[in-house]
């Protein structure tokens, strides 16, 4: 059962993402069928989101590039969790997720998802 704390601090978050962030999308490109083969098909899903450039301070040149952004995506509303290999559109540029974080601190709810991004190019 979800925690009612995780529950408000989901719905703060949802507020402050709205109120300062953008819309965007995360798409999931899902691999080929093994057996028919085929083209791998994306799968676009809205998402609203802030997107912000790591500090001098944080980038070290092996784990954070320059370049690198640190995404916050609302998780309300969206019907999936970002992961490693989905790609964010924002800024009018596709990032692909390289490192994320749920912020499931009960388990069961997903308070914001926060990803290291990096240009996909």
């Amino acid at each position: 059962m979800p925690n009612a704390l995780y529950t408000r601090l989901q719905a703060t978050a949802q507020r402050l993402i709205a109120k300062y962030g953008q819309a965007g999308t995360v798409t999931r490109i899902s691999e080929p069928d093994p057996v028919n083969g085929g083209d791998p098909v994306p799968t676009p899903y809205t998402a609203t989101l802030v997107p912000m450039a790591y500090t001098a301070r944080e980038i070290d040149g092996t784990e954070v590039l320059s370049g690198d952004m640190q995404i916050y995506i609302s998780s309300v509303g969206l019907a999936i969790e970002p992961t490693v290999g989905d790609v964010i559109t924002a800024n009018g540029a596709d990032y692909a997720i390289i490192n994320g974080d749920p912020n499931k601190y009960d388990g069961i709810t997903p308070v914001v998802f926060v990803v290291q991004a990096r240009m996909s190019g």
